[in-house]
């Protein structure tokens, strides 16, 4: 086998694989579209052939920010139906990602987008079980499923209750502190292991700089929430992807867990995403095993729309 990464030439042979897929929602316009956005290149574009010059077998798709380097996730995994059994298909992928890791320099994340009710779907469980073989084999072994949630105004927007102040915060060290506070103790998996990897404080001040320079939502938009006293509670920030705005981030300090303050954060941060980014839907994903930010989402508004696996090396 051949792997390598796209060319222009190749652009009508890839197109033929994107057919439909019950773990693999990519379009052929939506890789146009995004390949024209910079999200997706060429060389985070790959494929395998049984010879140089042959039509692709196989192909694998990277995502980035326009701008960067290096890609940040995979998006989309695919072997022709024809190649064979589940198990060959596997190893294919499974070749094919190595092979781009070591061109990348490191095992990005894999992401698949699936229906809620996925593991009562056959076909679904089929297609994701070799694909995840083939991310095991590849280095990518640890897995964390999240609930997707999305708000339209048909929901109504929650409305403030008082129990909280908001401030728009310019500092960034400010914000820094509050990340790094609400990483004790958090039910976010995703958070929880880069802090313990990096140390909290590294960590928080990455986040900051993800939020402020990686996405194009407004830095206006991020709020400080304080009691009537003037105490500290937690922070939101708001924001927006490609696809539109998202819910970001939400924090509420160790201390004052507990008492429905992430409910009355998510609501400012809806009233927020409704008003400044004009939002006729807000996108929120929260790990599966979060159970009091899931049902923060229900009392708010939020809909359970799908659900995020997410493949990676640790």
């Amino acid at each position: 086998m051949f792997f390598r990464p796209a060319v222009a030439s190749d652009l009508d042979g890839l197109l033929s694989l994107f057919t439909a897929d019950p773990a693999c929602g990519m379009t052929a316009d939506t890789y146009l579209s995004r390949l024209a956005a910079g999200e997706y290149r060429p060389g985070w574009t790959w494929t395998a052939r049984a010879a140089p010059g042959g039509p692709p077998l196989a192909l694998a798709v990277w995502w980035g920010r326009p701008g960067s380097d290096r890609p940040a996730a995979l998006d989309a995994l695919g072997v022709r139906p024809e190649f064979g059994s589940d198990a060959r298909r596997a190893v294919l992928a499974a070749e094919l990602l190595t092979a781009a890791h070591a061109a990348h320099g490191r095992a990005s994340e894999y992401h698949l987008l699936l229906p809620g009710d996925w593991h009562d779907r056959p076909e679904t469980v089929a297609a994701v079980a070799w694909r995840q073989e083939a991310a095991r084999r590849a280095g990518l072994p640890a897995r964390l499923e999240r609930l997707r949630y999305e708000w339209t105004p048909g929901a109504g927007l929650p409305a403030p209750t008082g129990r909280l102040r908001f401030r728009a915060e310019p500092d960034d060290e400010v914000f820094a502190d509050l990340f790094r506070r609400a990483l004790t103790g958090t039910l976010d998996a995703t958070s929880r292991t880069a802090a313990a990897r990096r140390g909290a404080e590294a960590q928080a001040r990455a986040d900051v700089a993800f939020y402020r320079d990686g996405m194009p939502g407004e830095r206006s938009w991020w709020r400080t929430a304080h009691t009537p006293d003037g105490e500290p509670v937690g922070f939101a920030v708001p924001s927006r992807n490609s696809a539109g705005p998202v819910v970001g981030y939400l924090g509420v300090l160790p201390r004052h867990r507990g008492r429905g303050y992430t409910e009355e954060i998510l609501g400012e941060t809806t009233r927020i995403l409704a008003a400044e980014a004009a939002a006729d839907r807000i996108r929120a994903d929260t790990d599966l095993a979060n159970t009091p930010m899931a049902a923060a989402f229900e009392r708010a508004g939020y809909r359970n729309t799908d659900r995020r696996l997410v493949l990676s090396a640790h």
